[in-house]
């Protein structure tokens, strides 16, 4: 069975590694050290400082085991060989809903980057789906879970 790629631009695969690299260093060893403060009060069975640093542990070894996973699938996206209006991973667009004059801009980032607050959408989204290879000019339809949208792309940078 092939494994998954990751789709990530340099600057995502940056913080997936500094994420990594504190959950080992720093996150890790602290747990361990409250794991084992936590075992010197006594029974384990009704410790609920034990538990939570168990639970703790299992979710940092459980991310620990995700970003790896993802960093070693990455494919970094390199823009240089895309014109420079077409819509890519990496790139922002900005596009006008067809019969509206509000702008949205989106970075298209792979799944593991995505933030929609702060305007980075995975290009596994609908959105992001519609408009990867289009251009600007191109109108394009958007399938969304609320229905079908029109929009114009107005720019697209690096």
């Amino acid at each position: 069975m092939a494994e998954q790629e990751f789709q990530m631009t340099a600057e995502g695969k940056k913080k997936l590694e500094a994420e990594l690299e504190d959950l080992k260093v720093n996150k890790r060893p602290e747990i361990v050290e409250r794991i084992k403060i936590a075992r010197g009060f006594g029974d384990l069975s009704e410790n609920s400082e034990y538990e939570s640093a168990k639970d703790e542990q299992s979710f940092v070894e459980g991310r620990i085991a995700t970003i790896e996973n993802q960093l070693h699938y990455a494919v970094v996206i390199d823009n240089k060989a895309i014109a420079a209006n077409e819509v890519s991973v990496g790139k922002t667009v900005s596009f006008v809903e067809v019969g509206d004059d509000d702008e949205e801009s989106y970075t298209i980032v792979g799944a593991a980057e995505s933030d929609p607050f702060a305007g980075k959408i995975s290009n596994d989204s609908p959105i992001a789906k519609a408009l990867i290879g289009q251009h600007t000019g191109d109108t394009v339809t958007i399938a969304t879970p609320g229905g079908e949208m029109q929009v114009k792309i107005t720019k697209v940078t690096d």
